[in-house]
């Protein structure tokens, strides 16, 4: 059923399926605006009427978009870092939903460790063409009354880390972390480049300068081989697990798997069945050159994130400032289902989540994977549609559904939207915040695609710095820049 949906606008790489020959790749190389900053006719595509068309009275599988959450934000990360660099991303390595879920959002946060559901949207002035946006978010943790971690680090040593500052930084992150830690918590470190190593057995936090001379003692040299990194560092897990704790494996590493089993069935497998005894996993992706496919499919598969960093400061940020965020849990298997009323919505779109795609018998199937959420993490989908002319009424019901991360108990919230609740204008009148996602979203689109909602980069890079006035939001400004760092190098 999978099939029925359309997925990201102007198509794009799916998730297809994955063969056990599958290998690794080796990849490389309110808004304010004015007058003055009038942009060209902002087309949005017009979805095929066969993405949702049915009878008026008939629900059927093809007005339903379902799909499991994902808060990984590392294809944003290594654009970034390509763009800084003055290369342009690979076009494969791109992942739209990534790019908006990177900004922070204005969601309003649940009083319990469940959802809250926001929807809006806004009509694009371009015929019966609206954006409706889907914004899930959970509850945010006081660091000081976090459960305690046990965190397996697996640290990639092989010849490739050989990089400037790729190990260094490595060691820089580690050492953020465990500054930040408490004493209930415990670190173990295994490294691997030709055969994996234990460097430190599971060691409480009390033990700190053990660890830090652990760290010391890391060095290059080597294959790399990914396969006996992760077996070992799971052991390490499975050997000190504790059912009170959280319990994580933090893979650090550049993804570029050439020695052991490198098909990308076995490793994924061997993931999710840890995944399976709630040992989750953190992909940290670091390098110029960078396996971001597998380590991405390594995170969906292990119930886990990944993310991507190329300075300390982003370092700082993943394993310092929102340390709760990265290593806890809120919810499992969290997946959303958007079901669109045939009588106002002739066709729609998702924007992205193009290997998180689900089958929409699959969204109450509890046995079917969906995505793991931390405390105060938002997960934010747009969607292209196409209302009928005159309609008025509920436009779309967007529900989303999770496990408890402890009991697995399910639960379930939803939030409904109504044709009249669409802002009359989307540059003039929509909230900023849903400008800066869509912004956000086309600017993945146009490096992935070279077409980006009928906008060019001048034009989203006007945008996003109209935007950054209005929201002050330093990412924002970012944003901005690196749209104008994308046209000089296109």
């Amino acid at each position: 059923m999978a099939g029925l949906l359309l997925l990201a606008a102007c198509g794009g790489p799916g998730g297809g399926s994955i063969t056990s020959e599958d290998k690794a790749p080796q990849q490389g190389a309110k808004a304010a605006e004015q007058g003055a900053n009038a942009a060209p006719s902002d087309n949005l595509p017009r979805p095929s009427p066969s993405a949702s068309k049915a009878d008026d009275d008939d629900t059927t599988t093809a007005q339903i978009s379902t799909f499991a959450l994902d808060v990984d934000t590392a294809s944003y990360g290594y654009a970034r870092r390509t763009l800084a660099e003055g290369r342009w991303p690979e076009p494969g390595m791109i992942r739209p939903e990534e790019f908006v879920n990177a900004f922070r959002q204005d969601y309003a946060q649940p009083r319990d460790n469940g959802f809250t559901v926001h929807t809006d949207g806004a009509r694009t002035g371009q015929g019966e063409t609206a954006v409706v946006r889907v914004g899930l978010q959970t509850r945010a943790s006081d660091p000081a009354a976090r459960r305690p971690a046990n965190l397996t680090f697996v640290i990639d040593v092989s010849g490739s880390m050989a990089e400037p500052g790729r190990l260094d930084l490595v060691k820089a992150s580690l050492r953020t972390l465990i500054g930040q830690l408490a004493p209930g918590d415990q670190v173990s470190i295994v490294t691997f480049s030709d055969q994996a190593t234990r460097v430190a057995s599971m060691t409480p936090l009390v033990s700190r300068g053990e660890l830090y001379a652990a760290i010391d003692r890391i060095g290059i040299g080597g294959g790399t081989n990914l396969e006996s990194g992760l077996v070992l560092g799971y052991e390490e897990a499975a050997k000190a697990f504790r059912p009170a704790a959280t319990n994580r494996v933090i893979l650090l590493s550049d993804g570029l798997a050439n020695q052991g089993d490198t098909r990308w069935q076995s490793l994924l497998a061997k993931v999710k069945e840890q995944a399976g005894k709630q040992i989750t996993l953190l992909s940290v992706g670091v390098g110029r050159e960078y396996g971001d496919e597998l380590m991405e499919q390594l995170a969906d598969h292990a119930d886990g994130a990944a993310v991507y960093m190329s300075s300390e400061d982003e370092a700082t940020k993943i394993f310092g400032t929102y340390l709760t965020t990265t290593i806890e849990l809120r919810a499992r298997d969290a997946k959303a289902q958007v079901v669109f009323n045939p009588r106002v919505v002739e066709s729609h779109r998702l924007i992205g989540y193009d290997n998180r795609a689900l089958a929409a018998e699959d969204f109450r199937d509890d046995t079917k994977d969906g995505g793991e959420i931390g405390p105060g993490h938002s997960v934010t989908a747009l969607y292209v549609v196409t209302l009928k002319p005159g309609a008025t009424g509920q436009l779309a019901t967007a529900t989303v559904r999770w496990q408890d991360p402890d009991t697995r108990m399910p639960a379930e919230a939803s939030e409904s939207v109504d044709a009249a609740d669409l802002s009359p204008s989307l540059w003039q009148k929509a909230p900023p915040r849903l400008q800066v996602d869509l912004v956000a979203a086309a600017f993945a689109l146009y490096m992935r695609d070279q077409e980006a909602f009928g906008l060019d980069l001048p034009t989203l890079a006007t945008r996003a710095r109209a935007l950054a006035a209005n929201v002050e939001d330093p990412m924002v400004n970012e944003l901005a820049s690196l749209i104008s760092q994308a046209d000089g190098v296109r």
